[in-house]
């Protein structure tokens, strides 16, 4: 299975605004101290989290990012697919017809390419909320 930190520090991070936000908006400062995750990475994180309507952005004293959406309403899927994370685990790019060894499927692809269907399914099936109150893991 292939998950880069792009996908896990998104989680990371929404996980913390669901915790310390009470409705107000969370600063990167905050998350990434308390995370120990670069401001910078998070910035990057956070403009396509906001793209995909996942948070809302204020400016200004006391700004930062709040959650977009109730949190029982954000699928952990959601998150990470915002951020142009693939779960693959497929040698190939997933379901292409092309591609495993010399060309061909492996003999192993449709098996990977259920797992990686199925791992898709598992997270769409959890919640933001799910995750922090510690539900269905």
């Amino acid at each position: 299975m292939k998950m880069s930190t792009k996908g896990r520090y998104a989680v990371m991070a929404m996980i913390d605004i669901a915790m310390h936000s009470r409705g107000n908006p969370v600063s990167l400062t905050e998350i990434a101290d308390r995370q120990d995750i670069s401001q910078e990475y998070l910035e990057q994180l956070f403009g396509k989290l906001r793209k995909a309507g996942l948070v809302e952005s204020s400016r200004g004293p006391g700004g930062g990012y709040r959650l977009a959406h109730d949190m029982g309403n954000i699928p952990v899927a959601d998150i990470i697919l915002s951020v142009d994370e693939e779960l693959r685990v497929t040698r190939c790019g997933g379901d292409a017809v092309d591609g495993c060894v010399k060309g061909e499927r492996c003999n192993a692809h449709d098996l990977w390419s259920s797992l990686g269907r199925q791992m898709i399914y598992f997270l769409s099936s959890i919640s933001l909320e799910d995750v922090v109150e510690k539900r269905n893991l």
